[in-house]
C-alpha cells in the first residue's frame, strides 16, 4: 500500500490555517481538483462528506465517501474512506506552530487496485496522488496567507 507524505510551511498563525483547512465546504471554491464535497453528516468532531475530485490530466473523476474526526485539542485530523473509488484510503492531517507560522504535515495511506496497471501505471497513480496533496496543501497556504495578510 503506498504511503504518501508531504509538507508546507504557512506564513499565518495555526488558528486561521487549521479553520480553514477544517472548513471543507469551501474547498471546491478555491481547490481545483475538488469539484463538490457534500456533508452529509456532522457531530461533535466528526465529519462526513460525499467528495468528488477531478483528476484534470486524465478528465477523469474520483468518488468517495470520507469521514473525517478533528482534535482541536491537538490540532489535526484524521480521516479515512467509508466507501467510493479507492480500495482503501486513510490518512492524517497535522499543525503545528513552527518559526512563527504554521507547518502543515499530511500523510495518505492508498489502494487502488486495477487488475491491469502495471508497474509504471502505479507510480503515475502515486506521482498524481502526491501532486494533488502538494495542491492541496498550497491552496489552504494560499487562502491562509492572503487571509492573514489582508
Amino acid at each position: 500500500m503506498p504511503n504518501v507524505e508531504t509538507s508546507i510551511w504557512i506564513n499565518a498563525p495555526i488558528a486561521t490555517v487549521y479553520a480553514i483547512a477544517k472548513d471543507s465546504e469551501k474547498y471546491p471554491e478555491y481547490m481545483k481538483a475538488v469539484e463538490s464535497l457534500t456533508i452529509t453528516e456532522r457531530n461533535d468532531s466528526r465529519v462526513v462528506a460525499e467528495w468528488v475530485g477531478l483528476i484534470t490530466q486524465f478528465n477523469l473523476k474520483v468518488r468517495w465517501t470520507q469521514e473525517e474526526v478533528w482534535d482541536d485539542a491537538n490540532t489535526r485530523s484524521v480521516f479515512r474512506q467509508l466507501k467510493g473509488d479507492y480500495d482503501k484510503m486513510e490518512g492524517t492531517w497535522v499543525f503545528t506552530e513552527e518559526n512563527g507560522g504554521t507547518l502543515f504535515a499530511q500523510t495518505l495511506d492508498y489502494e487502488y487496485n486495477v487488475p491491469t496497471l502495471g508497474p509504471l501505471v502505479k507510480k503515475l497513480v502515486l506521482h498524481l496522488v502526491k501532486s494533488q496533496l502538494e495542491a492541496a496543501g498550497e491552496a489552504i497556504k494560499n487562502r491562509a496567507e492572503a487571509q492573514h495578510s489582508a
